[in-house]
């Protein structure tokens, strides 16, 4: 049996904790927690759309991502200028996952800014990102609503985020970043409450995989993000 952080088994979650309103200022802010990893995350609304919306009756959500120097064990560069590849897949993943759970038409004519940036990073940042995210988002959504500028929270479906991969032959849920890194297969599953597949990057690092393997990670991923969810569910009162 291979040996996991927290004693953990395979299909076993990292202990998570979402701490909601953790700044002032931002209409949704969340510190979000898997193990070790933690990422701030703000959501911002502003009443106006980039120009290729003008007049559409629909409003836009976009996300920024960043790694703070002291986030990982050597100091990372500030991406000041230009952002890395990396970045800017993580920021356009995490973007299409919660435009994927809010009905644009009814958030109106706003956009919708959501920052991540991670302050310790221990494998899987950009899935703890996603999940920070639709917190920090509904909770901006519902000062929309509590104001009285909306009629009705426009969340279509919660959606969640996990990674999975394969490690010494292991199928694993959850991996931390010293299983990540010396993974075979690794994997992010971004998916709705209802199973429907936002998104799922797979890589095998070797030999390529059934698609019998493909299919058990999978569920695997759906049965960690069917425990999320119901977090979620629990904090939002969905």
């Amino acid at each position: 049996m291979i040996e996991r952080s927290y004693k953990r088994d395979p299909d076993e979650l990292r202990p998570i904790k979402f701490t909601r309103n953790f700044t002032k200022y931002a209409q949704g802010s969340v510190l979000v927690e898997f193990g070790e990893t933690k990422v701030l995350v703000t959501a911002f609304i502003e009443e106006k759309t980039p120009k290729f919306l003008h007049d559409s009756n629909q409003g836009w959500i976009t996300a920024e991502y960043s790694m703070l120097p002291g986030a990982t064990q050597e100091r990372t560069q500030r991406e000041r200028f230009k952002v890395s590849g990396r970045t800017q897949e993580i920021q356009r993943l995490i973007g299409r996952a919660i435009r994927a759970a809010v009905d644009l038409e009814k958030l109106g004519e706003r956009t919708i800014t959501i920052d991540c940036d991670v302050i310790q990073a221990d494998g899987g940042t950009r899935t703890a990102s996603i999940n920070g995210a639709f917190i920090a988002v509904y909770d901006a959504l519902k000062s929309l609503k509590d104001n009285k500028v909306i009629q009705e929270i426009p969340i279509k479906e919660p959606i969640a985020a996990i990674s999975v991969g394969i490690v010494d032959g292991y199928e694993l849920l959850d991996l931390d970043y010293k299983e990540d890194s010396r993974a075979d297969v690794d994997a992010n599953a971004v998916l709705t409450a209802s199973g429907d597949v936002i998104e799922f990057q797979l890589t095998s690092e070797g030999k390529p995989i059934s698609q019998i393997t493909l299919m058990s990670l999978l569920q695997l991923a759906n049965q960690g993000i069917k425990n999320i969810i119901e977090m979620e569910q629990n904090k939002l009162d969905l």
